[in-house]
């Protein structure tokens, strides 16, 4: 399992960290003020249609799920998320 620092961008920036692995890209959060679906937001990598990049001060990753959902990441160390989600999505 890899972690990453990153952010959520719902409803403003939700600090967190990402969690990738074979199985899934998993969001948590500890802010119980957030909908208890984004405290622990677990994205099968099976799901995920597309992931992209934009570039706003940070690089925002946006996740595009077969189901239609959008989740949008701010992730600090894009070139080793990356290298990481290519090997785990293969």
């Amino acid at each position: 399992m890899k972690t990453f620092i990153c952010s959520l961008c719902h409803n403003g920036i939700l600090g967190g960290g990402l969690y990738l692995d074979s199985q899934s890209l998993t969001y948590r959060t500890n802010k119980f003020t957030v909908d208890k679906k984004y405290r622990n937001l677990v994205l099968p990598l099976q799901e995920i249609q597309e992931l992209s990049w934009k570039r706003i001060v940070f690089p925002v990753a946006t996740v595009n799920m077969k189901n239609g959902e959008l989740h949008k990441f701010i992730i600090f160390n894009k070139s080793r998320f990356e290298k990481w989600y290519q090997e785990y999505s293969r």
